[in-house]
């Protein structure tokens, strides 16, 4: 009895638990559940533990259909979430090759836009230069360095023709010839104008026959107005070459009283051959030239270049040094011969080179070589040259080294090269060359004379003597002879031009003295520049268009790449401690002294400044001296 009594306990407990858990269940559920639980409250304990047991498992099943949803719903999200990853990627590769197509697109745009603009201020360039007219010499120069920039005309191989038209003169009248006032009159108007900076018309008239006008094209043509600053703004740049490595050749061609000797020289004057220096302004071609060359070379360390010049005459086919002197000192025309090496170069044995320091020295040699020249009156020039002067500077630049080859581009290299040899004094050592050569010398001295060399470039500055017409000029006699050599020398010129535009196996150079001393400046060891002058009267059109004929030609020469001398690049430590063996060697110093920085200073008398503190340096270290 007593157990029915615990266990009725227990159930009620258990019926009271549940009627709570029910009443804590019922806000929360919907008002027809909260109706249909509502009847449970009669009921006994064990339906109403079925009834939980049911909706409990009730709730099981929607958990886990719910549970089944979701995992279904997962798995189309991945699905979805690895397709829009493939199309995230097919769209980033498109995307990227769509964008280098857009970025080559954008780029050849760019560069077009570009090369436009620059053809455009080219144009821009060009007319202004042509607007502007050189109207003085400040603007002449200015104009001619942006042309320069802009079009950046490097010489290699073709023959570069400037094209310069004198004014008239006074003696361009026929007076003293036998023809009508008519032609006089026609004689005395102009027929070669300057049309543009680079063109070159002719009227050509005849009695009896209408007017032709005729052009001719040529890398710049000169007015009758522009001056003598104009012409060598248009020069200059070809000197830079010099030091660059190269040959440089300026020529003058056109007929007798043309203006060449004063576009070469400058005024003359009278009665005297030299041409005058104190009107800087009117100094022609080979004066300014190497004032130039002078200019360029004090930019450069002091010592490792000096010029030598020459001047000689081609005269009747025969060849004058003009700077030769007899045994009192007295400078006489010395007649020398042109002959051709093994290496194929053409060589003046004997020639007399002066060494000048400066512009001044230079200016006076040449006047005292003029002097000398051959010139004659004729009908149509009172100073006629009768012979072609060639006047030639060759810049020598001592460098050291085994490895040549590499070419003089890099300044800085260059410049340290030159400030190490500049203790190297070219005078003495032409001095005690002879010395030097009759001692025995060292291992170590015959070694450094070895690395020691001379890279020679030449400036060829030629004034040819003009081509004549015989009935023009009333020559006779010896002068009548002259013409016919200057005339002969003057077509071998045109014959070899002719052989190297055709590209002929033999050139014929040994046809005249003139072509055979040009050989190499012409047959393309040089950057040639030719410079026409002609005479814009109608009286000299035959001759004006011979000339003009001839620098058309020229301008069509193929020469093939001018060839640079190459320069030797080393160690500096080396380069030191060369310059430091020869100078001793120049000096007639012992080998062994050269080693002792003390016994340097005792060379000269004094210790090369920018040796102080690199000395010990350098012979401290390895270079296979001992």
């Amino acid at each position: 009895m007593r157990t029915k009594e615990e266990r009725i306990v227990v159930l009620e407990t258990e019926n009271a638990v549940l009627h709570l858990k029910l009443a804590e269940v019922l806000p929360t559920l919907p008002a027809g559940k909260i109706y249909k639980y509502q009847g449970l409250a009669g009921r006994s304990t064990n339906e109403v533990l079925q009834l939980y047991a049911a909706h409990g498992q009730q709730m099981k099943l929607q958990r886990s259909s719910i549970v089944t949803q979701l995992h279904g719903a997962i798995k189309r999200l991945r699905q979805d979430l690895k397709s829009l990853r493939s199309f995230a990627l097919e769209l980033s590769k498109d995307f990227q090759r769509q964008s280098k197509t857009c970025l080559y697109q954008v780029l050849a745009a760019v560069q077009g836009i570009q090369l436009q603009n620059e053809a455009m201020q080219n144009k821009a360039a060009i007319i202004f230069a042509k607007n502007i007219g050189y109207q003085t010499a400040n603007d002449t120069i200015e104009t001619g360095a942006v042309i320069q920039q802009i079009f950046g005309k490097e010489l290699r191989g073709n023959i570069r023709v400037h094209c310069r038209i004198r004014p008239l003169l006074p003696f361009d009248d026929v007076a003293g010839h036998s023809v009508s006032r008519h032609r006089q009159r026609n004689f005395s108007e102009k027929a070669a104008y300057a049309a543009d900076d680079e063109t070159v018309l002719v009227k050509c008239s005849r009695p009896g026959h209408a007017s032709v006008n005729k052009t001719f094209q040529f890398e710049r043509v000169y007015n009758d107005l522009e001056s003598q600053d104009a012409v060598f703004a248009d020069v200059a740049p070809l000197l830079t070459s010099l030091l660059d490595g190269y040959n440089v050749c300026i020529m003058a061609y056109g007929q007798t009283g043309s203006g060449k000797t004063y576009t070469m020289l400058g005024p003359q004057l009278e009665g005297n051959l030299a041409f005058s220096i104190e009107e800087e302004s009117e100094l022609g071609i080979i004066p300014r030239a190497t004032q130039e060359v002078f200019r360029l070379i004090s930019e450069k360390p002091p010592g490792s270049y000096w010029v030598e010049v020459s001047v000689v005459e081609v005269y009747n086919n025969e060849i004058f040094d003009l700077l030769a002197k007899d045994s009192y000192g007295k400078m006489l025309g010395v007649k020398r011969d042109v002959v051709t090496t093994r290496e194929g170069k053409s060589d003046v044995p004997l020639l007399t080179h002066e060494t000048v320091e400066n512009a001044s020295e230079f200016l006076h040699l040449v006047n005292k070589g003029l002097q000398l020249r051959v010139t004659h009156p004729t009908l149509v020039h009172a100073h006629s040259s009768r012979s072609h002067l060639v006047v030639t500077l060759t810049i020598t630049t001592v460098v050291f080294g085994d490895n040549f080859g590499t070419s003089w581009e890099d300044e800085q290299t260059s410049q340290k090269l030159n400030k190490e040899a500049s203790c190297t004094f070219p005078q003495k050592m032409r001095d005690n060359k002879s010395t030097s050569s009759s001692r025995a010398s060292s291992p170590v001295q015959l070694e450094a004379t070895e690395k020691m060399k001379q890279v020679k470039t030449r400036l060829q500055l030629v004034d040819l003597a003009g081509s004549e017409c015989v009935g023009m000029s009333g020559v006779t006699g010896a002068a009548l002879r002259e013409t016919s050599f200057i005339n002969r020398s003057l077509s071998a010129l045109a014959d070899v031009l002719g052989a190297i535009a055709e590209q002929r196996a033999h050139v014929p150079y040994r046809n005249s003295k003139l072509t055979h001393l040009l050989q190499d400046s012409v047959g393309g060891d040089a950057k040639l520049l030719v410079m026409l002058c002609i005479s814009p009267g109608q009286k000299y059109l035959t001759e004006s268009m011979q000339s003009l004929g001839f620098g058309t030609r020229a301008r069509q020469v193929q020469r093939g790449q001018v060839k640079k001398k190459t320069f030797p690049v080393l160690n500096t430590n080396c380069q030191i401690k060369e310059t430091i063996l020869n100078m001793a060697l120049i000096s007639n110093k012992p080998a062994n002294d050269v080693l002792a920085p003390k016994k340097i200073a005792s060379i000269d008398n004094s210790y090369p400044p920018y040796l102080d503190g690199v000395i010990p340096n350098a012979l401290a270290t390895g270079c296979g001296y001992s």
